[in-house]
């Protein structure tokens, strides 16, 4: 049952909006970073490496263990550090909603951990993505991997739409940069806390820049 929920969890059906960001990658591609199969590749690889791996996915470990050990404490510290680290408003605005929408699923689901999240608490994405793994019986070796997917197929789907590209070929870039993540995960799991954080200054511009955008598809 475990491998289920897995598979509920990382669903492109599953009901948070996911759909309605991009992540700066809209303002990539207006620039003209981003306009083939081959740079969304280049340009979700190259954050898994410099981002996720060194910010993201550490910090999921580090919230799938406080949730495991049932230490609220460590759980309200690192969502904070991890909304601290996102460096523009609409980034920060997208892990929030993410999270909040999440939770509150997993509270329908029966999940009472989660309704603690109010509309104002302070919860991201991995915040809730670990909780559910906790409650749902799914290592945390496994819920990194399934969060890098989950991330990678939604900046594929906005690829698609953007830039535009086919259907195959964003399968290709999904298998391509999928390529990378057990060694992402591998390396975020040998950091220490005084090493946590990300290293993507275009997507930091992109996002800024996206807030002024003038035709926008996607609210980041």
């Amino acid at each position: 049952m475990a491998e289920l929920r897995l598979w509920q969890l990382v669903s492109p059906s599953l009901p948070v909006g996911a759909y309605a960001y991009s992540a700066g990658l809209e303002t990539a591609v207006e620039q003209g970073w981003v306009t083939d199969a081959e740079g969304l590749a280049a340009w979700t690889g190259g954050q898994i490496r410099h981002a996720l791996a060194g910010l993201d996915v550490p910090v999921l470990l580090r919230l799938h263990r406080a949730w495991a050990a049932d230490e609220p404490a460590a759980v309200a510290a690192w969502t904070l550090r991890l909304l601290a680290a996102r460096e523009t408003a609409e980034l920060r605005a997208e892990d929030r909603h993410l999270g909040r929408a999440l939770a509150r699923l997993l509270a329908d689901l029966g999940e009472p951990r989660a309704a603690a999240f109010d509309v104002d608490g302070d919860v991201t994405w991995a915040t809730a993505f670990a909780l559910a793994a906790v409650g749902w019986q799914v290592s945390a070796w496994a819920a990194a991997r399934a969060y890098l997917w989950a991330w990678l197929e939604s900046q594929v789907a906005a690829g698609v739409k953007i830039i535009p590209l086919g259907q195959t070929a964003g399968q290709r870039v999904l298998r391509d940069v999928a390529a990378e993540m057990p060694a992402a995960v591998a390396h975020a799991a040998t950091l220490p806390d005084d090493d946590l954080g990300a290293t993507a200054p275009g997507v930091s511009l992109a996002s800024s820049w996206h807030e002024t955008q003038y035709t926008r598809l996607f609210r980041s």
